[in-house]
């Protein structure tokens, strides 16, 4: 059983409530809000994909070192193995497609008028009446 006084532990537990607070806003926000919470979680080097990705790893190779210590199954540390593959293969997927859900997050900028009023091109024939 976890030790749930342990400062790391009550982190995990601060950012899972986090991560589930997102989630909500992600669900309800407008589609320009929605897209940059998209684009911020899923951008590989900086976003929450590739931190949770890292994360995984990291318990790869903890989980490693104590299989090979006869403390946990080999298969623990073959399945978060496993499980920080598919997530870096899938964070790679989505970043090819982070720069289009980035263009729905930009603000489209207003509708400007001309500086000057049309001319009438050259082009223009005014009939006579």
């Amino acid at each position: 059983m976890t030790d749930s006084n342990l400062p790391s532990v009550q982190l995990a537990h601060a950012i899972t409530s986090q991560i589930e607070q997102l989630r909500q806003h992600l669900a309800q926000a407008p589609p320009h809000e929605a897209a940059q919470i998209l684009a911020t979680v899923l951008d590989y080097d900086t976003g929450l994909l590739g931190e949770v990705t890292d994360l995984v790893s990291t318990g790869s190779r903890f989980a490693k070192v104590h299989s090979e210590r006869g403390v946990l199954p080999p298969e623990v540390w073959l399945a978060l193995g496993r499980a920080a593959n598919e997530l870096n293969d899938v964070g790679a997927d989505l970043h090819e497609h982070t720069g289009t859900i980035k263009q729905v997050a930009a603000p489209t900028p207003p509708a400007s008028r001309p500086a000057t009023m049309p001319v009438a091109s050259a082009m223009v024939i005014r009939r006579r009446r």
